[in-house]
């Protein structure tokens, strides 16, 4: 359902909440290695939730990326919608253009009633899910996070 760019910047985010208090920064290099994630496709990922200003970075030999805002701020769904868009929440199961109309549908998709309940239910699970609580779900390790 979701993209594995999308997973990761999700994994990456949780990473930072946990081992990044406060305006530390930790390097691209130790975020990759830790997650299992390329550097320069992790990098991209992480430069899109900094321009976002979900995340902060610090360009040089002591830079790396920290939380730009505290993780009860940031929704799984504004995450999503960052990485790959409001598709997601909006489009057709089997992609015809009616369903996906804002206005009146006068001819919707077979699946189109059962589909939209439980894309109203994924909705408010992405909308009402925070890092934070993601992390206080967790035990204290990373395994959840870390390979």
């Amino acid at each position: 359902m979701l993209s594995n760019t999308c997973k990761y910047a999700i994994r990456a985010l949780i990473y930072l909440a946990k081992n990044a208090s406060g305006d530390q920064k930790i390097g691209i290099k130790k975020i990759s290695e830790d997650l299992g994630i390329p550097s320069p496709f992790l990098g991209k990922i992480l430069q899109s939730l900094a321009k976002q200003k979900i995340l902060s970075s610090t360009k040089g030999p002591h830079g790396g990326f920290g939380m730009g805002l505290k993780a009860q701020d940031i929704r799984l769904y504004d995450i999503v919608v960052i990485i790959d868009g409001e598709d997601f929440f909006k489009t057709c199961l089997i992609g015809l253009q009616p369903c996906n109309n804002t206005g009146e549908v006068k001819h919707e998709c077979p699946v189109h009633g059962r589909f939209s309940k439980i894309r109203t239910e994924l909705t408010s699970l992405f909308t009402d899910t925070t890092i934070q609580s993601i992390i206080d779900d967790m035990d204290d390790s990373n395994k959840y996070v870390i390979l």
